[in-house]
């Protein structure tokens, strides 16, 4: 979450005279993103969690998000020169979601 924290506001707060981050930092965050998402469908696979606090469907949903997530940072990878701030909100948006969800559910099982 730091990370993408980070990588948001140097990008929001980039000129034309300070560009913005570099491709590898942003590859960085995916990469670590995308390596969340399999460790979350590899725990997936084991005993259910949160079933007995009414939070069992959330790591479900979480893998769901935080694949949305991973999609839409593509898609701002993609178009990096071109990417308005309305996907970047979304992306983190949806992120942070997923983020909640994964705590609760850890959490409640």
């Amino acid at each position: 979450m730091a990370l993408g924290t980070g990588l948001a506001l140097w990008h929001l707060r980039a000129t034309d005279e300070a560009g913005g981050p570099p491709k590898t930092v942003g590859v960085a965050h995916g990469c670590f993103g995308a390596a969340g998402l399999a460790f979350l469908l590899l725990v997936l696979q084991g005993p259910p969690r949160g079933v007995s606090a009414g939070a069992g469907g959330f790591g479900s949903t979480a893998a769901w998000l935080l694949g949305g997530a991973l999609l839409f940072g593509l898609v701002i990878w993609w178009r990096r020169r071109n990417s308005p701030a309305v996907l970047m909100a979304i992306h983190s948006g949806i992120a942070i979601t997923a983020y909640v969800l994964l705590v609760a559910w850890s959490s409640l099982g």
